[in-house]
């Protein structure tokens, strides 16, 4: 079971409770100071010794932050939103495996050889979407190639994670099913709405911070807005420039890509709450090491 990087949201707290169920955990690690990252990845050795987790860095962004974690042991980075050759020497040289998002059989290909799995995207994922393919016809197209290949997009159940090892996924990673778990660094209004969520969009809507890069979304009043004023561009969408939050950094912009976390303050139902499809098949808010055991006990997994 792997516990998918969801940026600022997956925290070492997260990430640690994961891995001790027996699970994969992870880190966003994009958008950390290279301090907070070596800070956040010997939390979470301190907590789980030498098993495995992994650090996330999206690859529309200079990864600054990656020396600094592998210097500090991070056992496994995976790249997504770019091509990750340039970094393969040195995350090898630190001992670290490496796996690569990819979206089509094209990206799988270029990538047989030059690292040690493969994350298959489906375009029903919450969070930044590089995928434009349903899940369930990516997996068929990057299994047979021969890496193991860990299958994300929309997941939320033991049966669905199931249906992907039976396809030949070597595992399966949730994303917004942890993100409403204890653990999680989300706000605890985002938690909520994720619960009693049914609906979702991707969208390019949120774009203060990631410009034309989908996402998929709750739908929300900021959405709402949007839509019924007729889809109106940049600059002259409504509320454009007002202040819809605060967080311990300062305020929060309307249309800003950041999502709600722990500290947040002001009208949290009108930020970006990324979310997958599956949100409509989540309807608690356990701790995440017990949401790992019971997602393999549905779907048949000995951890």
């Amino acid at each position: 079971m792997w516990q998918a990087p969801t940026g600022s949201i997956a925290g070492p707290e997260l990430c640690a409770a994961v891995v001790r169920a027996g699970g994969v955990g992870a880190m966003g690690l994009t958008w950390t100071s290279p301090e907070d990252a070596a800070v956040s990845v010997r939390a979470v050795r301190a907590r789980v010794g030498d098993a495995p987790f992994q650090g996330n860095f999206a690859l529309a962004f200079e990864p600054h932050a990656l020396s600094a974690a592998l210097e500090a042991g991070l056992p496994a980075v995976t790249f997504s939103w770019g091509d990750p050759t340039p970094y393969l020497a040195l995350c090898r040289d630190h001992g670290a495996r490496v796996g690569a998002q990819v979206t089509s059989r094209e990206e799988a290909e270029a990538l047989i050889g030059k690292v040690d799995f493969l994350i298959a995207q489906g375009v029903e994922a919450g969070g930044h979407v590089q995928s434009s393919s349903p899940l369930f016809d990516l997996l068929p197209q990057i299994v047979p190639l021969g890496p193991p290949v860990v299958a994300a997009g929309g997941l939320a159940d033991g049966r669905e994670v199931r249906r992907v090892l039976d396809l030949g996924a070597a595992g399966a990673m949730l994303g917004t099913r942890f993100v409403a778990t204890r653990e999680s660094r989300a706000h605890e209004a985002y938690k909520t709405r994720i619960v009693e969520g049914r609906e979702t969009a991707l969208t390019e809507l949120f774009d203060l911070g990631w410009p034309n890069a989908p996402h998929r979304v709750l739908r929300n009043s900021t959405l709402e807005a949007w839509e019924a004023a007729g889809h109106p561009p940049s600059g002259v969408r409504p509320g454009e420039g007002e202040t819809v939050g605060h967080a311990p950094g300062g305020p929060i912009l309307r249309y800003e890509d950041t999502a709600p976390r722990e500290g947040f303050a002001g009208e949290i139902e009108a930020m970006c709450l990324y979310a997958g499809t599956g949100v409509g098949r989540i309807d608690d808010l356990p701790q995440a090491g017990d949401l790992v055991r019971r997602l393999a006990q549905e779907a048949g997994i000995v951890v």
